[in-house]
């Protein structure tokens, strides 16, 4: 892909978010914080229902999404804020916009808008990547 400004980004699509996937990134991260795998804990703490997916496991979502759309690319800069959780059984998708193009002696710099939306519910993520694209 040759970005130019104005190029949507192919998203990356999970259609629900699991809760063995939970539990393994609890693991994986270190993260034994009970919102994550158990929806009594967040019914008590008024937070929702189910159990709130892992915020760096949404924005992996989000690199997923970079790295299909420029995969010779290497990500410089990924800003992010959350605006809402993700819970199990939610369905996200990733969504991005190409917003600017620069040729560098490094490389091609591609700035995009990034974000993470639950269908029926909107966005959840909300920021901003960069990414450097080798000389070819």
């Amino acid at each position: 892909m040759k970005p130019i400004s104005g190029d949507k980004l192919p998203s990356f699509r999970v259609d629900s978010v699991s809760r063995d996937s939970m539990r393994a990134w609890a693991v994986f991260l270190k993260d034994p914080n009970p919102i994550h795998l158990d929806a009594e804990v967040v019914k008590a703490k008024g937070l929702g229902e189910k159990e709130i997916n892992q915020g760096p496991t949404n924005v992996a979502y989000i690199f997923n999404m970079l790295q299909q759309a420029f995969p010779s690319g290497e990500i410089e800069d990924l800003d992010s804020r959350f605006l809402d959780n993700v819970y199990a059984d939610d369905t996200v998708e990733t969504f991005g916009t190409v917003t600017d193009v620069t040729v560098t002696d490094e490389g091609t710099r591609v700035a995009c808008e990034i974000g993470l939306q639950v269908t029926g519910r909107g966005n959840v993520i909300g920021g901003t990547a960069t990414v450097l694209l080798p000389i070819t």
